[in-house]
């Protein structure tokens, strides 16, 4: 495909990553020569020096012939602009990342009159993430998959746990409910395990379970399930906003601190039910004169990796239950985790996975939209994909057992007209059904006939 990423920021450098090594034609536009500059260098991409919303650039980048164009810079009227202008070009498909709360009910309404192909907001995504993560304390991410009836869940295997020493094949007798585990994440790399693989301490299983049995799984597995009830997020960003009201809304105790005087007073206008802090909630003193301690959870939203790492850390050491930290560079969440920072949402990798969705969809043969869903799980180095099966995808009604798949995939559950199958050797799927797929393969996985080996 012919793609066009106007803005060299974080979001548009990680598209242009990702896009590029799956084999499409990336052209980057940005007003910053020196950065593009560099992602030409280190890329497959070409590089357009201009403002995206003008014809001139536009055209210079070649939008007549675009299949795509995604408008990633940091204004959200500019990016609306550069997709009304892109389609009025030629564009066959426009997509626009806006983060404007107040602009969240007009673009529903007004999708198809600005051409837009669909939205993005990173903000409101990561928010809706912790949100979640909030619901179920003792999981370290929460992705879901059939319309909310099936979850993948990133469970920690502590000393002490349960299931230390256990081959998969028997984790029925301990939780109790049909799961399986998909992924292990181990020091020695990703594993998509079969049912002998035996679990040691230390690792991260990541689990496939009906969004009704997670309250049963946790219970079964002995792990500590808190109700949150009271949430201290440190930072007054986009993410803080949409996160508390959620939170409020559910009937938690909400406080926020942040150092800047107007986005407080923006904060205290908006939030009038969360406590306002004004304050630098990067310094110990401060924070344990707000009590952070005695609160549930903790949220780090600064606009720095760093500092939100060491203030999780502090939370951590401090005896909070529950610990969320946003970072945006996803290279070093294998290494964050090590620490022991508990979970961890990502802004621009939650908006990269939206848009890829979009994209492996746009790129099958037939031009149907058979990608559902797409998650990236083990800190971006496993996709989890949900499909839907159609009258052409082979194998139907054929037992799992039988079917010949391609290394590094595990088909880890099937939807049949509503209800939800933890897949065994004999399970089979058919037309309609939906399918979840997870795979650690370099191969990027656009329709489910792209599983099979034969």
């Amino acid at each position: 495909m012919n793609i066009i990423i106007v803005g060299d920021g974080k979001v548009g450098a990680a598209l242009a990553t990702q896009l590029s090594s799956e084999g499409h034609d990336v052209t980057i536009i940005d007003s910053n020569p020196q950065a593009l500059s560099e992602s030409a260098e280190r890329l497959d991409v070409m590089a357009v020096t201009g403002n995206g919303a003008s014809m001139a650039t536009l055209r210079e980048a070649g939008v007549e012939k675009a299949d795509l164009l995604i408008a990633a810079t940091s204004r959200d009227e500019l990016n609306l602009l550069t997709c009304l202008t892109a389609k009025k070009l030629g564009a066959r498909g426009t997509i626009a990342r806006i983060r404007n709360p107040e602009y969240s009910d007009q673009l529903v309404a007004m999708q198809d009159e600005l051409g837009l192909s669909m939205t993005v907001n990173p903000e409101l995504a990561a928010a809706q993430e912790a949100y979640q993560l909030l619901q179920f304390p003792s999981f370290l991410k929460r992705d879901t998959f059939a319309k909310g009836r099936v979850e993948i869940v990133s469970i920690p295997v502590g000393k002490g746990s349960q299931l230390i020493g256990i081959p998969l094949f028997k984790i029925y007798e301990i939780a109790g409910v049909n799961v399986l585990v998909c992924a292990v994440q181990r020091e020695d790399g990703v594993h998509i395990p079969s049912g002998g693989f035996t679990l040691q301490e230390g690792d991260t299983i990541f689990v496939t379970a009906g969004m009704q049995d997670l309250a049963r799984l946790v219970k079964n597995l002995g792990l500590v399930e808190k109700r949150i009830r009271s949430l201290f997020i440190i930072g007054g960003s986009r993410i803080a906003f949409y996160l508390a009201k959620r939170c409020l809304d559910s009937g938690m105790n909400v406080k926020i601190i942040e150092r800047e005087h107007k986005r407080c007073v923006e904060l205290a206008e908006q939030l009038p039910r969360a406590t306002i802090i004004e304050a630098d909630g990067s310094r110990e003193d401060i924070l344990d004169a707000e009590g952070v301690k005695s609160y549930d959870a903790v949220v780090t939203l600064t606009g720095m990796d760093e500092e939100n790492l060491v203030l999780s850390m502090l939370a951590s050491h401090l005896g909070v239950g529950k610990v969320i930290t946003k970072i945006n560079r996803l290279e070093y969440a294998g290494v964050f985790r090590k620490v022991g920072i508990g979970s961890i949402i990502s802004p621009k990798g939650l908006c990269c996975s939206h848009i890829l969705r979009y994209v492996r969809a746009m790129s099958t043969a037939s031009g149907i939209e058979r990608v559902i869903t797409l998650h990236s799980i083990v800190d971006g180095q496993v996709e989890a994909l949900e499909f839907q099966a159609a009258p052409d995808t082979r194998h139907q009604g054929q037992a799992l057992k039988d079917i010949p798949l391609k290394r590094g995939i595990l088909i880890s559950c099937i939807t049949h007209k509503g209800r939800t199958i933890i897949p065994k050797g004999d399970s089979s799927f058919t037309a309609g059904d939906t399918v979840i797929v997870v795979t650690a393969g370099e191969e990027a996985i656009s329709d489910l006939n792209d599983i099979f080996a034969d």
